[in-house]
């Protein structure tokens, strides 16, 4: 039933992916929408992940489309290559940069932040997010050894839940293929007609300046 809740969602794709997989399941994100859609309402429900451009396939591009289409506020940055001291070739994705902007400039419109990451660094954000009054929900996993979640995030939350807890109501079913878009006769996935109203709206304004820290 829903609380009346403002609620946004913040997915750190890659450790919400490692989290699953390592766990044994798959999430549904068709489900995980309806599943916040139902405790209060979902303000926006944001979807990080770093991209490899200049690959010709991506095994995460159909995830990323399918989301686009269905609900969900998607941010992606390109993967950067650097050499490490040792001569070895390196990649960084990181995302916690644009997650917690985004975090702040939606703090005043929500009162419930659910962020689905394990990562320590976003310690400081939940702290923040605190101040300002919104209540924080973390979900990981400490079902692992070792545990997915840093201990300090895991304190500064004012609720942990673990994933293995949630694979009944957004883990997909074993038999069931992923979802695939159904295209009308324009071309278009199916899930542009019905695309909840907050996805419609532009995302917050974000000066460029801020986007390129790291």
């Amino acid at each position: 039933m829903s609380t009346g809740e403002r609620i946004a969602l913040f997915i750190d794709g890659a450790n919400l992916y490692a989290t699953s997989r390592t766990l044994g399941f798959d999430i549904d994100y068709r489900r995980l929408l309806k599943e916040y859609n139902s405790k209060g309402y979902l303000v926006r429900a944001f979807y990080y992940t770093a991209m490899i451009e200049d690959q010709e396939y991506s095994s995460i591009r159909p995830l990323i489309d399918w989301l686009d289409y269905n609900g969900y506020a998607v941010v992606t940055k390109p993967v950067k290559e650097f050499t490490d001291a040792m001569g070895r070739r390196k990649v960084k994705g990181n995302m916690d940069i644009e997650l917690a902007i985004d975090a702040m400039e939606l703090a005043p419109y929500i009162n419930h932040m659910v962020l689905f990451s394990g990562d320590g660094d976003f310690r400081s954000l939940v702290e923040a997010m605190q101040r300002k009054g919104v209540r924080v929900t973390v979900i990981s996993t400490v079902a692992t050894q070792p545990p997915m979640i840093a201990d300090d995030l895991r304190r500064q939350a004012d609720q942990f839940l673990d994933l293995v807890d949630l694979q009944s109501r957004i883990g997909r079913d074993p038999g069931e293929r992923p979802a695939r878009e159904i295209r009308t006769g324009d071309g278009k996935p199916e899930g542009r007609a019905a695309m909840p109203a907050f996805i419609e709206r532009p995302a917050p304004a974000r000066p460029a300046r801020d986007r390129d820290e790291e």
